[in-house]
């Protein structure tokens, strides 16, 4: 799959656990020009909704590992999310990987605080996300040029926001929503370290 060609194609990454209202959120994507990327079950979900999809694996040669463990850790993903699009240096870079320039970042997290009272179990330690809060750091750390969405409520506000921007969002949004991921993340490592902490000798 050849990117270059389509250097001004908007490219959407959307990963989620929760997937309610994610046919509202993909259709107004649609609508407005953006690809969709995704991983595992939210692709198929996608797809079974009747939108396109391509799978991370496509863009990384990497199919996931270890039953999803591993789905976006992947520096072509970062690439993406971490170049500074007004530096020419990092630009000529990113072109020579030949990856989606990803525009929007949409993940929500495993819910861990949902199982965190059970003792320590396979399930509760599977609910620990890695690959989404690493996405939506990035995101968020590179806020002036990309937009990181980790609540289900923001969906409407994204949509609106990319309507009155003629198809992109706007700086101070970004920083919004940038704000929210690095407040929740927190939030989520402390609920998952106050649970280590629970067991500790």
């Amino acid at each position: 799959m050849v990117f270059r060609k389509n250097l001004m194609k908007k490219f959407a990454l959307v990963s989620v656990y929760n997937k309610n209202n994610l046919r509202y959120l993909c259709s107004n994507l649609v609508k407005n020009n953006y690809s969709l990327i995704s991983t595992g079950s939210t692709g198929n979900k996608i797809r079974s909704m009747g939108f396109k999809c391509i799978d991370v694996s496509k863009i990384t040669k990497f199919k996931e590992m270890f039953n999803g463990r591993i789905k976006t850790l992947n520096p072509l993903i970062y690439a993406s999310l971490l170049y500074i699009k007004d530096n020419e240096d990092h630009k000529q870079q990113f072109l020579s990987l030949n990856v989606p320039e990803i525009s929007i970042v949409v993940v929500n997290l495993y819910p861990f605080e949902k199982y965190k009272k059970n003792k320590i179990n396979k399930k509760v330690t599977e609910m620990i996300d890695i690959g989404g809060p690493s996405l939506l750091r990035a995101a968020g750390k590179n806020f002036k040029y990309i937009t990181p969405i980790i609540n289900i409520d923001d969906y409407p506000k994204l949509i609106e926001n990319i309507n009155i921007n003629g198809g992109e969002t706007d700086i101070n949004f970004r920083k919004k929503m940038a704000y929210k991921v690095f407040k929740e993340t927190a939030k989520y490592d402390q609920i998952i370290a106050e649970w280590f902490n629970e067991f500790k000798k």
